[in-house]
């Protein structure tokens, strides 16, 4: 192999690694409050962070972007939910990615965002369709007749077949591309998968009663998603269970494997990550998105993430009295209103060095 061929290979290698290390790019769309509702391929085409083939993919289904859109600020929300008590609590930049560079490397931290962010538009596109709002889906018809248990299948199912079939054309297409069979390929695409599992493992029936006086003589019942916020929880819990892996070999197939041998193998609903954190101690100029801790509140009687020895990263903290006021001594007035004072109280507020 000549050393041509062999820098040319380097290079298609750094390329590919690139592309999926800024798959997510796709959330600025959330950022996009300037632009209106997604109605004409024209838009799909100014739309910042979406490669061609999901250009393409927005000009076939331009009903549908709108929900898509609304997922993304959906995952962007929930992280910053389930972070609001850790170092790197996912704040957004005005840029792409939006989360920075922390996603761009493979921790376990990224392994969340691609989670989440896949289950968010699987769950935005379902709920569009049950809600109506979209021609080409509707209810999930499939699911219908008398169940085993005796009760009437009826209502609104939700179409999570729609949703998560959506997502996997939409959200996978970078890594689904020729050749993209990267260690960071196969991460993503393996927590991308995890995501939307986390809302089909999670699927419940909902009953309605029928009868004279809310007797129960007939009963009917739907298939629907869990809320969101039960999805969260779900991939922060596998967030902190994750298991860090490596690409191997076996036979002609790469596949991610534990790196500690010793670990057992991994689900198709766990996170898996191929490099450590950092501390997200320190704000590093080099790499946006790592905005370090100083000014953080913390919590100064907790030893978990949130109290200030963790969150400050022993740089210690200080303490000030702020006034506070709350509604307090409400009274439910007929008919109907309720009515409260306002109360001052003086409270302490601890804030990382």
């Amino acid at each position: 192999m000549t050393r041509d061929s062999v820098l040319l290979r380097c290079a298609l290698t750094l390329c590919l690694a690139l592309l999926s290390a800024n798959a997510s790019n796709w959330l600025y769309l959330a950022k996009l409050s300037s632009v209106g509702s997604i109605r004409d391929e024209e838009t799909c085409e100014r739309l910042r962070g979406l490669i061609q083939r999901q250009v393409q993919i927005c000009k076939r289904n331009l009903e549908v972007m709108d929900a898509v859109r609304r997922g993304a600020q959906l995952a962007i929300d929930e992280c910053q939910y389930q972070f609001r008590s850790r170092r790197w609590n996912c704040s957004t930049l005005e840029s792409m990615p939006v989360f920075g560079k922390v996603v761009t490397q493979g921790t376990r931290e990224a392994a969340f965002v691609y989670a989440i962010s896949a289950a968010s538009v699987a769950f935005a596109v379902t709920r569009a369709c049950s809600s109506g709002e979209l021609e080409k889906c509707g209810c999930d018809h499939n699911v219908h007749g008398v169940s085993p248990e005796g009760f009437q299948w009826s209502g609104c199912s939700d179409n999570i077949a729609y949703g998560v079939a959506f997502s996997q054309s939409f959200v996978d297409v970078r890594e689904r591309g020729k050749g993209q069979s990267s260690s960071r390929a196969l991460m993503n695409l393996h927590n991308n998968e995890a995501g939307r599992k986390a809302i089909l493992s999670h699927m419940r029936v909902e009953c309605k009663c029928h009868g004279v006086s809310g007797s129960c003589e007939v009963k009917t019942c739907w298939r629907a998603m869990p809320p969101f916020r039960k999805v969260g929880n779900v991939i922060k819990e596998k967030f902190d269970g994750a298991t860090e892996v490596e690409q191997r070999k076996l036979g002609s197939t790469k596949v991610l494997m534990p790196r500690n041998s010793q670990f057992k193998p991994h689900t198709d609903e766990d996170l898996v990550y191929l490099d450590p954190s950092p501390d997200f101690c320190d704000h590093d100029p080099r790499t946006p998105g790592m905005l370090g801790t100083v000014g953080r509140q913390c919590n100064r009687t907790s030893k978990a993430i949130d109290g200030c020895e963790l969150m400050c990263c022993g740089r210690g903290f200080q303490t000030q009295e702020v006034e506070v006021v709350d509604r307090c001594s409400c009274k439910f007035h007929w008919c109907c209103y309720v009515k409260c004072k306002q109360c001052r109280k003086m409270v302490e507020i601890h804030t990382c060095r």
